[in-house]
């Protein structure tokens, strides 16, 4: 039986197979197609959310097609932010859950059918009310999956020294991007040009076949995924069942009080949110920094960490912001046409995915090849050259917000080039985070530790969120001054964790 098996007693070849998927366990095609049609679901509504929401709205372009919800730029971003930081956050809970109550594989299963519903929740009319609940049901699905189903490619190998993990994780990933690609030209067009129901609709086509591919090649995968690693007592479920039913209660009650006397308004949602998403990171990392059990040096690395999850949080303020503040300026004062080809704006959020594919390949080879020669930058200087550059990519945008301003039509190729100059601090910045953050973990939090770096884009968003919501700081993340200020604090914390790198260094100890 699953319940029996321990990962010391299960063989970290496939299962019942000697097929093999370009040399890896057959198990790793499973995953490859899950996650490459999850990501396809995600990110095909994802292009759609910020047109959706401007749609007959004052932010939407001049060609746009109506039906949407007609907000505002403002709210739109608070919306936008709010769920992404939603989606980080929720990785955390999901990998608790994969880890005590489901196990990884019966997590993820949970996960895509909750996707799948939360994407025909959105495919249906009705206005607001069945797109927030969608996008709830989209969040807390695409939480469960995020770690669980990464726990999962790790479980085909001979633990972290199999010579073919990195090149397994690297196949993986790939299906990240391919699915991120084609995502937006499928669902963003149909979505766009058709009817924007019908997108949505395709989100959950998309997440049905990576379902499917999912139950069907689970024979494929290593049978201590079935497992649940450290399975709640009967007493911890039932206290975490009174717990849980207690704070659903109070929320009951609080928002059946404030719906009743007719004062309830979305940001009586919105706000709560935005707090969690600050003060949870805040919070975690506090808890884990004064744990008395840690060690003198466990306790200077995560010093240490702090300075990269602070910096960390500042470029996804920004990078997040490609598929809110960039993109409704793309839908609005973009041509978003080129050699006489129009297509709809939401083709912008495939661009960084094809960097990705494109540049991963092409830095993977110069860090090796700087490694040989001994001039390989250091993981704090790698961390201040993606700040410096996520910085550069909005001083750049600056160029077509001028371009803009007496209501000039600018070339899409600005925003690309906003997009290339992002991608390439994400290479820098992005990668190295995972690997720093699995280096410096305490070793009590090692299997906590990624979540804790997920908690870094939480809290980027999260205050997105808080600037743009006319109800608390109002700016206008899309004006001048806004995006001129966050380029020169990206590029002063750049800056600062360079100068301060010999400190930051000292604190990490045996961490390069």
């Amino acid at each position: 039986m699953a319940s029996s098996l321990t990962k010391d007693s299960v063989r970290p070849e496939t299962p019942g197979t000697d097929k093999t998927f370009f040399g890896h366990p057959r198990g790793l095609a499973t995953l490859f197609m899950t996650e490459m049609w999850e990501r396809f679901s995600y990110y095909g509504m994802k292009a759609l959310l910020t047109v959706y929401l401007l749609s007959g709205g004052p932010g939407a372009g001049k060609g746009s097609m109506g039906g949407g919800l007609a907000m505002d730029v403002a709210t739109t971003t608070v919306i936008v932010s709010v769920y992404s930081a939603m989606v980080y956050l929720l990785a955390m809970p999901g990998g608790w859950l994969g880890d005590r109550v489901w196990g990884p594989r019966k997590t993820v299963a949970i996960a895509a059918i909750t996707i799948m519903c939360g994407h025909l929740v959105l495919a249906l009319p009705g206005g607001q009310a069945p797109f927030f609940a969608g996008l709830a049901l989209v969040a807390a699905g695409s939480g469960l999956l995020k770690a669980n189903i990464s726990t999962m490619v790790g479980h085909l190998y001979n633990g972290p020294d199999d010579p073919r993990r990195d090149g397994g994780f690297t196949i993986f990933y790939m299906g990240i991007n391919m699915g991120a690609f084609f995502a937006p030209l499928v669902i963003g067009t149909v979505g766009q040009e058709v009817n924007w129901h019908l997108g949505f609709g395709l989100a959950a086509v998309g997440m049905g076949i990576g379902l499917a591919s999912f139950l069907l090649g689970t024979r494929h995968l290593n049978p201590v995924s079935n497992v649940v690693p450290k399975p709640l007592s009967t007493e911890e479920r039932t206290s975490w069942l009174r717990k849980g039913l207690g704070w659903l209660l109070a929320a009951v009650v609080f928002y059946g009080v404030v719906g009743g006397t007719g004062h309830f308004t979305m940001n009586w949602a919105m706000i709560p949110l935005t707090i969690i998403g600050l003060v949870i990171p805040a919070g975690v990392l506090l808890r884990i920094k004064r744990d008395k059990e840690l060690s003198s040096v466990e306790q200077s690395k995560m010093t240490g960490y702090i300075w990269f999850f602070v910096a960390a949080a500042v470029f996804w303020m920004i990078y997040d912001q490609g598929a809110s503040t960039v993109q409704a300026f793309g839908e609005g004062k973009a041509a978003n046409a080129m050699f006489g080809f129009d297509f709809p704006s939401s083709w912008y959020q495939s661009v960084n995915a094809l960097f990705i594919m494109a540049l991963a390949p092409v830095f993977a080879f110069v860090w090796v090849w700087l490694n040989r020669k001994g001039k390989e930058p250091s993981t704090i200087v790698k961390f201040s050259m993606g700040l410096v550059l996520i910085g550069v990519s909005f001083f750049f945008f600056l160029i077509p917000l001028g371009m803009a301003a007496n209501g000039t039509a600018v070339s899409p190729m600005w925003l690309v080039g906003i997009y290339f100059i992002q991608t390439v601090g994400e290479l820098c910045l992005s990668p190295v985070g995972l690997s720093v953050t699995t280096k410096m973990a305490p070793a009590k939090y090692a299997s906590q530790m990624m979540g804790v770096w997920f908690l870094a884009v939480t809290a980027g968003d999260s205050i997105t969120s808080l600037l743009s919501n006319p109800a608390i700081a109002g700016v206008d993340l899309g004006g001048t001054g806004a995006v001129f200020g966050e380029a020169l604090l990206a590029a002063l914390a750049g800056f600062a964790v360079w100068m301060y790198r010999r400190k930051v260094k000292s604190l990490m100890g045996d961490v390069n």
